[in-house]
């Protein structure tokens, strides 16, 4: 990865960042949207920005096994935000990584998904993994990983509940 940033570059970005919000704290409040349209079968074609991918679920769910499933995506998100978060902390407390791995576990009912037994659906527990290799102190690794912790989006939007609404459109298709 030749444009790869630097820690020195990361941790300039990350500074100018909390610069910019104490400043103009209204820099970091916006809103934000990713489009998903139904394609055949169970194929989700997502789109965001210039990012356009499939999400699917496997045939053994109905699927088309196009692509990886919403619960592949949700647990991606909440490792790959974690990874992302250990990097730019390291960076922004100099702290030298080598490897960053976090492998996310997530326990599932399935009967919750199809009405059965009064049972919720979701998950029922998750827990996160994080390896690192580092030549720091162990005790900067606990605190970058604090830190890190702390202020990571998707892990805050895991352990505290947001509101959510629905808008429904409903229009009638020429067929």
């Amino acid at each position: 990865m030749s444009n790869q940033l630097n820690s020195s570059a990361i941790k300039e970005i990350f500074e100018r960042n909390i610069k910019l919000l104490k400043l103009k704290p209204s820099k970091g409040q916006y809103t934000t949207s990713t489009k998903i349209r139904l394609n055949e079968g169970t194929a989700c074609e997502v789109e965001h920005k210039h990012w356009t991918f499939t999400a699917d679920v496997g045939r053994d769910q109905g699927g088309n096994d196009a692509g990886p499933g919403p619960g592949i995506l949700f647990r991606a998100s909440v490792g790959s935000c974690l990874a992302i978060g250990y990097k730019l902390w390291a960076a922004y407390m100099d702290l030298e990584i080598d490897h960053i791995e976090v492998d996310v576990e997530a326990d599932v009912d399935a009967r919750g998904n199809y009405g059965i037994d009064n049972t919720k659906p979701g998950y029922t527990g998750m827990r996160y993994r994080v390896t690192i290799a580092s030549p720091e102190p162990e005790d900067r690794i606990l605190e970058m990983i604090r830190h890190a912790d702390e202020h990571s989006p998707i892990l805050a939007n895991v352990r505290n509940p947001i509101e959510v609404e629905r808008e429904l459109n409903v229009v009638k298709s020429e067929k």
